[in-house]
């Protein structure tokens, strides 16, 4: 019931009758009454006028799954939000609550990580109210080799979802993605995103996509201090968490839809290469077997990086255990 109140209350600046409320939700005033205060209670700012109703006029910074729901839209990948204060890691509690049937399109999210993690496992730290800590559970029907391009979709969708919530504060800000996945403001990393996968020969079972963003962030690892930054760090503005949620949610359908109706990335490609840092760039690729420098020209429909070597041949990168630099620098 919170939900519904809170999207009623959001979609106008008027105040919002009580009864109307009954109405709407075929509940007592007194029920609405308890649930207007519950708000209160978590942070919500709402003036109460007899005669007139309800009206909010301020949000807390918190992730609840009333306060994401509130702003979903009906067509949204993103159908549920579970919430939890503290957890292991999002991507264990999705990958649990998915081998017991867990829904397509299931959100989970929290305040704190104690076992958060990264690339080639390392660990990812998610203190209480800094970031985003989220991981979004998928039963996509395509090929199991075509998984991991969600990756980039999902890069694809924080990029913009963060581009529009920083431009609502008045802030100009360059969010870009480093191949393949990492999202970059000012050349150094906010976001870090892992996904997993649970298939057959060909039948997928599930793809979690665990997603970190560093949002309120403003003490780093010495070992990371140099490439790692957060939005606040970068823009000076207190930005609403749910906000970028709720924007990724939206940005995320958008590319997904375009994801399936081809199966692979051919109708992202342009899309995800204009969001491309290292387009049209000098970049050092480093693997077991070779190093070299050369210009990076873009992706192609399997999220492969394309780079120009200096004699002139292209070289196609696949991400793994390459890594992707520019030359005097992360980006």
């Amino acid at each position: 019931m919170k939900t519904k109140i809170l999207r009623q209350l959001r979609t106008t600046n008027e105040y919002v009758s009580g009864q109307m409320l009954c109405d709407e939700l075929g509940v007592s005033r007194t029920a609405v009454w308890k649930a207007i205060n519950q708000l209160k209670e978590e942070g919500y700012t709402i003036e109460a006028v007899q005669n007139k109703g309800y009206k909010i006029t301020g949000y807390p910074d918190i992730l609840t799954a009333e306060e994401i729901e509130s702003q979903l839209n009906p067509d949204d990948t993103v159908k549920k939000v579970v919430y939890a204060p503290e957890i292991d890691s999002t991507n264990n509690e999705a990958k649990r609550n998915a081998e017991n049937g867990a829904k397509d399109g299931t959100l989970y999210i929290t305040e704190s990580q104690t076992g958060g993690r990264g690339r080639r496992g390392r660990q990812w730290v998610s203190p209480s109210g800094s970031g985003i800590w989220m991981t979004l559970l998928l039963r996509p029907q395509i090929n199991p080799a075509n998984a991991s391009m969600l990756t980039i979709v999902a890069a694809m969708a924080v990029t913009m979802a963060i581009r529009r919530a920083v431009a609502e504060t008045g802030v100009d800000v360059e969010c870009h993605i480093k191949w393949p996945n990492d999202v970059v403001i000012n050349k150094k990393k906010v976001c870090g995103i892992l996904t997993e996968m649970s298939a057959e020969l060909d039948c997928i079972h599930y793809v979690v996509i665990g997603i970190g963003i560093n949002v309120n962030t403003t003490e780093f690892a010495d070992e990371i201090k140099e490439t790692a930054s957060s939005l606040f760090v970068e823009t000076g503005k207190n930005i609403k968490r749910s906000r970028i949620v709720a924007l990724f949610a939206e940005e995320f359908t958008k590319y997904y839809q375009k994801f399936l109706n081809t199966g692979d990335l051919s109708g992202l490609v342009q899309d995800y290469n204009e969001l491309l840092i290292n387009a049209g760039r000098q970049v050092r690729i480093c693997d077991a077997k070779e190093e070299f420098t050369g210009v990076a020209a873009g992706i192609d429909s399997h999220g492969e990086l394309l780079v120009t070597k200096e004699d002139g041949t292209q070289a196609v990168i696949s991400a793994g255990e390459v890594s992707v630099r520019g030359l005097y620098g992360y980006v």
